[in-house]
């Protein structure tokens, strides 16, 4: 076995221990957005070790410019969606059986910045991160891992969003109704 191919194989194995240590609370029950995010970030992360190869071959070919600029808007959007969680979110305990990490539990429904016109910007930014890294070597296994990942994601989102009416009620669903899911003015 190659030296490289034994490398990814290593990170996968360690990026899955991480990935399962920040998940178990939420692999107990299919009803927590959680146990779908577990699987968004490992499908996120066999594209993303599938396609390090291709990462800087032909640099300034039209595939890799919209790669890179899918990256920049994933980047963009985490950014932007943790500025705003942390200045507005607050925090409120949601309950015995919630798998959350504490910074989920937000206290306020978060209407600023990104916030304003998607309800998912995390989400939209591992959209953004599946999409660049397929763009940087696109063939058959990348697209369905993009679209594994895409079916997760909006599986998460859709979780998420149930919990987040039973905890904010008609306010949550009046937001629905005013912004996007991932994309702005889009999705």
């Amino acid at each position: 076995m190659e030296l490289f191919l034994i490398v990814q194989l290593v990170v996968f194995i360690l990026g899955t221990i991480l990935i399962f240590l920040i998940s178990k609370r939420s692999l107990r029950s299919l009803k927590f957005h959680g146990f779908y995010r577990f699987f968004v970030f490992e499908f996120t992360l066999v594209l993303l070790l599938i396609n390090i190869p291709h990462w800087f071959h032909y640099p300034f070919t039209l595939q890799q410019i919209v790669s890179w600029m899918l990256l920049f808007i994933s980047i963009l959007l985490l950014v932007q969606s943790l500025y705003f969680f942390k200045k507005y979110g607050g925090k409120k305990k949601r309950g015995e059986n919630t798998a959350n990490f504490e910074f989920e539990n937000t206290a306020s429904l978060i209407l600023e910045g990104i916030y304003r016109y998607i309800r998912h910007p995390m989400y939209g930014s591992l959209l953004f991160l599946a999409l660049g890294a397929m763009f940087k070597n696109i063939s058959v296994i990348t697209i369905s891992l993009t679209a594994i990942a895409i079916v997760f994601i909006v599986f998460t989102a859709k979780i998420e969003e149930k919990e987040n009416i039973k905890f904010f009620g008609s306010d949550y669903e009046d937001y629905m109704k005013k912004t996007k899911m991932f994309i702005p003015f889009i999705v």
